[in-house]
């Protein structure tokens, strides 16, 4: 029954992982591989509005990237809209990805500095050949009135723009293909409380304009609580749960889960999350464990947990977890 579900699910989404994992040779590993992604399965569907939580290097951005294609996953799959991106040709990839674009986390290293805004946002359109010269100009004013910028901002190069101003500038370039999928990499992670309420509204008035399905990368359960309808939790590199953002935030499954809902509710809101329970001799991250990957942190862990690692398995209609709690 769940093999059909996990079938349906992949049939209708826009977006379907499956199998996705990420090897990277890594000098801190003592000139090791290490997986930053492991058997990753999801699942996004048209319209909704996914958040991916975990903390700082569980796999989050590397994800993102696999899942765009912007690096080439060491294993799996990965269909957009049933089309398989991995067997698509340069050329094909290319043409493709007007349908589906990432809004980067460091938005001023994702600038060329020696551009203007006016150049970044006509970029996209100029190598697609979309449009003539006035039309590019013309939409071009379009997108800063849908990111709130002034058209006073067109001349401006990066060092002449405000953090906000640049992340705004990163999400209308994002658009400017029209896309149907925007996955948003901690877009307001080094912004001030003000302008990352101003941005996470911008993002869901955006969502609604142009009929986005948006996937939000964030270390701030507050951020998804926000926005998000459902949410997959990322541990080093695995999913460990995925459910609705509603039972997520009343009663999260996995331990781990648990323990990043109670670092929310105890510390300010935008500080990395990190696990701080680990003993002496927890692994290294790169480093592969028998087991359970959690297992040396989590504090209901019995023996089974460090000989077998459990897989994710839908417990109810939804609700996917990956422990043997369950």
């Amino acid at each position: 029954m769940n093999e059909q579900r996990d079938h349906s699910a992949a049939a209708s989404s826009l977006l379907s992982v499956r199998g996705l994992s990420k090897s990277f040779y890594s000098t801190r590993a003592f000139g090791k591989t290490f997986k930053a992604l492991e058997n990753v399965d999801m699942d996004v569907q048209r319209g909704e509005i996914r958040g991916i939580v975990g903390e700082s290097g569980s796999g989050k951005t590397t994800l993102a990237r696999c899942s765009l294609r912007l690096l080439e996953p060491s294993s799996g799959s990965v269909r957009f809209d049933g089309s398989d991106l991995l067997a698509l040709s340069p050329a094909s990839l290319r043409k493709m990805r007007r349908e589906f674009q990432m809004v980067f986390q460091d938005s001023h290293a994702s600038v060329n500095p020696a551009m203007t805004l006016e150049e970044i946002l006509l970029e996209p359109l100029e190598i697609n050949k979309i449009g003539t010269r006035q039309s590019r100009h013309a939409y071009v004013r379009e997108l800063l009135s849908a990111v709130s910028l002034s058209e006073a901002l067109l001349k401006r190069k990066r060092g002449e723009l405000s953090g906000g101003q640049l992340q705004r500038a990163g999400i209308a370039r994002g658009l400017a293909l029209k896309p149907r999928l925007l996955i948003a990499d901690e877009p307001v992670s080094s912004l001030d409380a003000s302008v990352q309420a101003q941005i996470l509204n911008l993002l869901s008035d955006l969502k609604a304009r142009y009929a986005l399905t948006l996937v939000l990368i964030s270390h701030s359960l507050y951020t998804v609580h926000y926005l998000c309808s459902r949410i997959s939790v990322l541990y080093r590199g695995r999913i460990v749960e995925e459910t609705s953002a509603s039972a997520f935030f009343d009663k999260p499954k996995h331990p781990y889960s648990r323990i990043l809902l109670d670092t929310m509710r105890a510390f300010d809101s935008y500080k990395r999350i990190q696990i701080r329970s680990a003993p002496e001799n927890s692994p290294y991250f790169g480093e592969t464990i028998p087991g359970c990957p959690f297992h040396p942190h989590c504090p209901q862990a019995f023996e089974r947990c460090r000989q077998e690692a459990p897989v994710l398995k839908e417990i109810q209609p939804g609700e996917k977890v990956a422990c043997f709690l369950y």
